[in-house]
């Protein structure tokens, strides 16, 4: 793999402009990575690239991955389109981002794995939560053994865009998104997390998945991902077939034990991830919903706060920092310090410290939610 002299040098094509893409766009600009290039359906993309400043446009992903003008392909499209892209670019010579989950299937994540191995470029998984500052310094607290011996995690990821029966998005339909929705979407990015963290990969899986709105009212247009209903939009009915929450337990290779609740209909939480680890000195956990603040835990003593960017904190997030405590970094600088990652991995030639999600690791959560489809449809203990 040739390396380059910097960031800039690389240059970025997005696929998608949804909700998503643009999240893309906005954290490759703030790394001064040129987006040369955008692509989606003809009837929507010129107003897209126009509205996010992109100079080019393609209406087939195909013609796109034959630019010499770009580098680095993020894929952004629907989940079902996430095998059949990846593949392509690989066979073109591209570095690839793809959006989790890596694909609908483990037949179709086992060939992007087999394919990235013979490439020779750099392919992620669109794991941004990694990137918190506080989940690396978790990370890096749980491999010091700051915590002791891990005993058990637990945790949720809980959303409310789809409360009502009117919310419509495709990620609602198994052709677009897969057999599962919320523990697919969102439950991956906790279980990614938690497997971060601890340095263990998930084993078995006993899950129990509801779908609340039995029925649901879709909008006869389209819909962008967390859009609000309109009440002059018309309506056609339709049975529901993904789950809108679900409770997993879950089993680690460290021995550890883990509980996780997603939800996509709990009323006032809009995208609140929240983990907590327990170990045998002690505890520690953090929410997104105030990402400066980690958590520890004692038995005998007082607990404590640590602020981001403090002593207290640690400095396991060293070079995933841009600011000073009390300058807020959340979401959107996830995808920065990810990118920043995946382009400094790409800008040295391969060479560096890989934290981003492999192909490899978006093919274990994609195993991790076969098996608990299957458990949830057999009620027991499923190994992945």
């Amino acid at each position: 793999m040739k390396a380059t002299s910097s960031l800039s040098k690389l240059r970025a094509g997005v696929i998608g402009t949804g909700f998503i893409g643009p999240v893309h766009i906005e954290a490759l600009r703030r790394l001064g990575v040129p987006v040369r290039a955008l692509c989606d359906v003809p009837q929507r993309v010129q107003a897209a690239a126009d509205r996010l400043g992109v100079p080019r446009t393609f209406g087939d992903y195909r013609e796109l991955l034959r630019s010499p003008e770009v580098d680095v392909i993020h894929i952004t499209a629907p989940n079902r389109y996430h095998a059949e892209m990846s593949l392509a670019a690989l066979q073109a010579g591209k570095h690839v981002v793809c959006e989790k989950p890596l694909a609908m299937n483990t037949r179709e994540t086992a060939a992007i794995v087999k394919a990235v191995r013979s490439a020779g470029t750099v392919f992620a998984v669109n794991y941004n939560v990694r990137f918190y500052p506080a989940v690396l310094q978790l990370r890096r607290a749980v491999a010091n053994g700051d915590l002791g011996e891990i005993i058990h995690v637990n945790g949720s990821y809980f959303q409310d865009w789809l409360f009502k029966d009117t919310d419509y998005n495709w990620r609602l339909l198994p052709a677009e998104g897969g057999k599962l929705r919320a523990v697919a979407d969102i439950g991956t990015h906790w279980m990614d997390t938690a497997s971060f963290i601890l340095g263990a990969k998930i084993t078995s899986v006993f899950a129990d998945l509801r779908t609340h709105h039995k029925t649901r009212k879709r909008p006869l247009g389209e819909v962008q991902t967390f859009a609000r209903a309109d009440a002059s939009v018309k309506y056609a009915t339709y049975n529901v077939a993904t789950e809108d929450f679900a409770n997993v337990l879950l089993q680690f290779s460290n021995r550890a034990r883990g509980n996780l609740a997603v939800s996509q209909v709990a009323a006032g939480r809009k995208n609140c991830i929240r983990i907590e680890i327990y170990g045998s000195k002690k505890s520690a956990w953090w929410c997104s919903e105030d990402p400066e603040m980690l958590h520890f835990g004692h038995r005998d003593g007082a607990n404590e706060i640590a602020v981001r960017a403090t002593p207290a904190f640690g400095d396991g997030a060293a070079g995933f920092m841009d600011y000073p405590s009390g300058h807020v970094e959340g979401f959107p600088d996830t995808f920065k310090m990810l990118f920043r990652n995946i382009y400094s991995t790409i800008a040295a030639g391969g060479k560096g410290e890989r934290l981003f999600a492999s192909a490899a690791d978006g093919h274990t959560e994609v195993a991790v939610c076969e098996a608990i489809f299957k458990s949830h449809k057999t009620k027991t203990w499923i190994k992945v």
